[in-house]
C-alpha cells in the first residue's frame, strides 16, 4: 500500500506503506538475523538428539530439550563457533584499517592519499553527526574505534564461555570415566580446548583470506562486496 508522506517543502509525495518500508530498508540484517534463528534452533535440536543418543549409549537417562539448552554441551557447541566469528570480525576490521591488498574489494586502494576522518566530520548538518563526534575529546576517540572494540569484547566473552562450558563438559566426561577434573582455569591448559578453538579460527581466517582474494577477479552483479564487473583487477574500488 502506497501512503503519503511530508517532504521538506512541506507538501506529500507518495511513500511505502510504514511495514513495507522497514523490510526494504532493512531486508539484509532481517534475512541474515532470521536464517540465524532458524540454525540455532536447528542446532539445538539436532544437537538434543545427539547429546540423547549419546547418552542412552552410556546407559544414562535421556535430557529433555529445556534442561539440554541449559547443559554444559549446549553452551560449549553455542560459544565455541561464536568465538571464532568475532574473533574474524575484530581482526578483519583492524586490519583493514592499516593494511592493503591491492585490487581487492575489501581493501583501501594503496594508492590513494590516505583517507582523511577529519575532511568527512565536516561535511554535512553537525546535528545529524553521532553525538561522540559533536562532543570530542575521550569519547570520540573511543568511537573512533567502537567497532572493533565491539567484536574484540563479544570475542572475550564467547572465549570465557566456552571456556567454562567446555570445562563443565570434560568434568562431565572426567567423571564419566573415572578420570580428575579441572577448574575452568584448567582447562584452557588443556588440548582438548585449544583444539575446539583452533579448529575454527583456522577456518575463519582462510575464508576472510579468500574473500579478499577473490573478489580481486571475480565478480557479483549488484553486491557491494563486489567490484564493478568492468573494474580492472588490479583497481580498487
Amino acid at each position: 500500500m502506497i501512503g503519503l508522506r511530508r517532504t521538506i517543502n512541506g507538501t506529500f509525495s507518495a511513500g511505502r506503506a510504514p511495514v513495507k518500508a522497514i523490510w526494504r530498508n532493512n531486508g539484509l540484517s532481517l534475512a541474515l538475523f532470521g536464517l540465524f534463528a532458524l540454525c540455532q534452533v536447528g542446532l539445538s535440536l539436532v544437537g538434543h538428539a545427539n547429546y540423547n543418543d549419546q547418552r542412552r549409549e552410556h546407559g544414562e537417562p535421556a535430557l529433555a530439550y529445556l534442561d539440554y539448552l541449559g547443559s554444559a554441551s549446549f553452551l560449549e557447541a553455542t560459544m565455541e563457533n561464536w568465538e571464532s566469528e568475532f574473533l574474524q570480525m575484530f581482526a578483519y576490521v583492524l586490519l583493514t584499517a592499516y593494511l592493503f591488498q591491492k585490487g581487492s574489494a575489501e581493501s583501501k586502494s594503496p594508492d590513494e592519499p590516505a583517507f582523511s576522518e577529519g575532511n568527512t566530520s565536516a561535511t554535512g548538518n553537525p546535528r545529524d553527526r553521532p553525538w561522540p563526534q559533536r562532543h570530542g575529546g575521550f569519547l570520540l576517540k573511543l568511537y573512533e574505534n567502537s567497532l572493533s572494540l565491539a567484536f574484540l569484547f563479544l570475542f572475550l566473552l564467547a572465549f570465557a564461555l566456552h571456556a567454562v562450558g567446555g570445562a563443565r563438559q570434560y568434568n562431565e566426561e572426567q567423571l564419566a570415566h573415572g578420570g580428575a577434573t579441572v577448574s575452568t582455569l584448567g582447562y584452557l591448559a588443556t588440548n582438548q580446548f585449544w583444539f575446539e578453538s583452533l579448529q575454527n579460527w583456522q577456518s575463519e581466517f582462510f575464508s576472510i583470506g579468500l574473500m579478499v582474494v577473490l573478489t580481486i577477479f571475480l565478480r557479483q552483479r549488484g553486491s557491494p562486496e563486489s567490484k564493478p564487473v568492468a573494474m580492472p583487477h588490479r583497481e580498487n574500488p
